[in-house]
């Protein structure tokens, strides 16, 4: 039976959330349809680009994403301290940018005058809002939405685009953060459609490479940033160097795509030496992720930890966690 969403998300045990969502069709998503011979490889773009959108109104960065051909995957950090920060009029502006919102919040943005019983009926509502634009589930309802009203539109048909419920998993520390990033970024070369990150077109870690082919000062804005390894008065960001991470990316992504396992190099990237992972237990990690783990994921201490929080006696995958993420 599945898990309620409430024991899934929890933003005390963790800010950061692996979120899947599969199409239910036949027909694609994206790519071309064997039976048909149509391709809807324009859709790719549809999500990336929503995806990309919606954290300019949510509260919620981006980590990583790939989009493949029935489904998508999303890395999202969930920023609390920035959606507290909002001021009514802000919290509503945002809200604007996905949802007309309502009379009183409509009234408000043009500059008309409310009475104070009006106005505290806004300020409730708007916290209402300030709580939805932290949630992983409301960010993931207007991904889901929109694009399966665009897809609906151009196969002229009703009913259902994607599964009932998006999978999720909850990242409970860096390792498993990291991890799942490299899994992410990693499909398409993975899934044999790409041959190297970079070429991995609709995935976070192209958008990282291009920006730095280009000789952009900046890491792409949508993004979360990488903002090395810990230091005091850290910024908000990945606590690691994105040079090292790319070389991570680069290091499995060869590994992958090579039957001969005797071929590893022993000359492990700096990130695997920093959180002291094993590289077969990181090579298993970024090839069976999802496989691995239900909803929690972390050191078998964060996952103890989380399911204490929460209320439980035991995590499904607790094993698995012991397994890859000791040292």
């Amino acid at each position: 039976m599945p898990k309620p969403r409430k024991s899934q998300i929890s933003l005390d045990a963790t800010s950061y959330y692996h979120c899947v969502s599969r199409c239910v069709r036949r027909a694609f998503l994206c790519g071309e349809d064997k039976y048909t011979g149509q391709s809807y490889e324009h859709r790719r773009g549809w999500v990336e680009d929503r995806i990309l959108e919606l954290t300019h109104y949510f509260a919620i960065d981006i980590c990583a994403f790939s989009v493949m051909s029935n489904h998508c995957h999303v890395v999202l950090h969930v920023d609390v301290d920035q959606a507290k920060s909002w001021t009514t009029r802000e919290i509503i502006e945002h809200w604007h940018g996905v949802f007309a919102g309502n009379s009183l919040s409509q009234r408000f943005i043009a500059g008309q005058l409310l009475c104070e019983a009006e106005i505290l009926a806004l300020e409730e509502k708007a916290e209402t809002w300030r709580n939805n634009l932290m949630s992983v589930s409301w960010f993931m309802r207007c991904l889901n939405e929109s694009i399966a009203r665009q897809a609906n539109a151009e196969d002229h048909c009703t009913g259902r685009f994607w599964e009932g419920r998006f999978k999720c998993q909850a990242l409970l520390d860096e390792p498993a953060v990291l991890a799942c990033m490299a899994y992410v970024d990693l499909n398409p070369v993975r899934a044999g459609i790409a041959d190297t990150p970079e070429s991995s077109d609709h995935t976070a870690v192209q958008k990282r490479i291009y920006a730095i082919q280009n000789n952009q000062p900046d890491q792409p804005e949508e993004l979360m940033p990488f903002v090395g390894n810990h230091k005091k008065e850290m910024p908000k960001g990945l606590a690691f160097h994105l040079r090292d991470y790319l070389d991570l990316i680069d290091w499995t992504g060869r590994c992958i795509r090579d039957d001969e396992r005797g071929s590893i190099s022993n000359e492990l990237p700096p990130i695997l030496k920093r959180l002291q992972i094993e590289p077969e237990a990181w090579l298993s990690l970024t090839n069976g992720f999802e496989d691995l783990f239900t909803s929690l994921v972390g050191k078998e201490r964060s996952v103890r930890a989380a399911c204490e929080q929460q209320g439980k006696r035991w995590s499904h995958g607790i094993n698995a966690c012991r397994y890859h993420f000791t040292t």
